[in-house]
């Protein structure tokens, strides 16, 4: 059997689809290709979010096609499930499968006559660009139940902090975003099938694991059975807050109730009924950070201390515009009431510069409220126009030089904070897990006086800071370390005796 390849494009999502469509070939039989080169099978897995994203995709086509014109490329992802026959016009393309039928993608891929046995009843969109013999295989998003994801890990042959998608799909509707027409309605992984997967994970040896999603705070929203039903043969009963949370502006509530399961269920299953040493919670969209989920974080040192709170802007008209279910001053509080609840964790946001409409004057809202509040890092992004969604019919466009002069100002903004917030750990002992990447660095000389190496290893603070540690250390390990100064980015620190 051929060999296969499967490359991925952008986020962690799409990574863990990716990670999945591995799986499904290696439950067949067929071994993971060194090099797209040597695979008989490539499979393209795309990202839409923004313009560039379609234009790295459709080179990526081309060059893959280019250096192995006899391979069968497979095209899926985000970027097929919305232009399926835009990707099917490019030259080499065999099979175009969209997100709709990922979950069946190595089954189709390896069939010659997919579906087996005439099970399969196409719709009307599930079509064949019969004039170029490419398949396609794309249907309704929001017909699709199923949640494909597998572990993801930092490194593909010293596996580190793996990530676990638990949640897929969107029911928000911002106005800038095409994720939902992609990804479809926001559904969960069962929460037995999260348990079994971090249970096999802390048994391989893992010992921090990341959980994701593409609106992770909405897990369990869509999951009709109780907490205990999902838990076989475990009861997990009701957990409140703690007595004196009232008085610190926490209400109280109980984790779980007869409606359902949410977020804060979840974790508290994780931490109940897994060994895992530490999990760390990547995005969740702001009216989400409850008092229950801000006091669980603050109060479990088996939690990462990180925020990734998503801003996208600081001016109400702006958020107004985006379809944004929060208001500048919502954010505000939230963010100030995990910074109360964790002094030293990590807080970080989404934020979009160049909306449609976006003035000079909306744009300093978003600037002054950034520098009001103590962001530790930025993640900013310039509009993209996407086809199919609101905003891309909004003619009051930024020039494209005002948007990059935005996106540089809030760039060098989060930079400015960010090692303003490693600095203010010059002298301390922090926490870190050890890392697969090793790399030379520019040792200061008084460093090298006092005996540092050039050759440091890569690990990663529990409040998501850059930590590299002078020498060879093995990948996947707790190591405390006090740091001496900051250089390259990151926190230079010595292990502490």
């Amino acid at each position: 059997m051929p060999g296969f390849y499967v490359q991925n494009f952008g986020c962690r999502a799409t990574q863990a689809d990716g990670a999945a469509i591995e799986r499904q070939f290696e439950e067949r039989g067929l071994e993971r290709a060194g090099t797209i080169a040597n695979a008989g099978i490539i499979v393209l897995n795309t990202c839409t979010v923004t313009a560039s994203a379609d234009q790295d995709a459709r080179a990526a086509i081309r060059r893959v096609h280019r250096e192995n014109p006899s391979a069968q490329i497979v095209v899926t992802g985000c970027y097929a499930q919305r232009s399926p026959e835009e990707l099917a016009s490019l030259p080499g393309v065999a099979q175009v499968i969209g997100n709709s039928h990922k979950h069946q993608l190595a089954e189709i891929a390896l069939s010659q006559d997919f579906p087996p046995n005439g099970s399969f009843v196409p719709v009307s969109s599930l079509t064949e660009h019969r004039e170029l013999g490419t398949a396609l295989f794309v249907s309704d998003i929001f017909a699709h139940t199923e949640l494909l994801a597998a572990p993801v890990f930092d490194a593909p042959n010293e596996r580190t902090r793996p990530n676990l998608k638990v949640q897929d799909g969107c029911n928000n509707r911002c106005s800038f975003c095409v994720i939902p027409y992609v990804r479809g309605q926001s559904r969960s992984m069962r929460l037995d099938q999260v348990l079994r997967e971090v249970h096999s994970l802390v048994a391989a040896g893992y010992r921090e694991l990341v959980i994701s999603g593409i609106n992770l705070g909405r897990w369990g929203r869509d999951l009709e059975a109780g907490l205990s039903s999902q838990v076989s043969g475990v009861r997990v009963a009701p957990h409140h807050i703690g007595s004196n949370s009232e008085s610190e502006g926490f209400s109280q509530r109980p984790t779980t109730n007869n409606q359902g399961l949410d977020f804060p269920s979840l974790i508290r299953a994780i931490l109940d009924h897994t060994d895992l040493e530490k999990l760390r919670i990547s995005s969740v969209e702001p009216m989400d950070w409850t008092d229950e989920l801000i006091r669980l974080v603050a109060d479990s040192p088996r939690i990462a201390k990180h925020a990734h709170v998503p801003m996208q802007s600081g001016s109400d008209a702006v958020l107004r515009r985006m379809h944004r279910k929060y208001r500048p001053w919502h954010y505000r509080e939230k963010f100030l009431k995990i910074r109360e609840a964790m002094p030293t964790a990590a807080i970080g946001a989404d934020v979009m510069v160049g909306f449609p409409g976006e003035s000079d004057a909306e744009f300093d809202e978003t600037l002054g409220m950034i520098e009001d509040l103590p962001f530790t890092y930025l993640h900013v992004f310039t509009y993209s126009a996407r086809p199919g969604t609101p905003a891309a019919e909004t003619p009051r466009r930024v020039p494209v030089q005002i948007a990059r002069e935005r996106n540089r100002r809030l760039r060098e903004l989060g930079e400015e904070k960010k090692l303003a917030f490693m600095r203010s750990f010059l002298g301390q002992t922090v926490e870190a897990i050890t890392l697969a990447g090793r790399s030379e660095l520019s040792v200061p000389d008084s460093l090298v006086r006092q005996g540092v190496e050039h050759v440091v290893t890569e690990a990663l603070a529990d409040n998501y800071l850059k930590v590299r540690l002078p020498g060879r250390h093995h990948p996947n390990r707790w190591v405390r370390a006090r740091v001496s100064t900051v250089a390259e980015g990151a926190m230079i620190a010595q292990l502490s005796d």
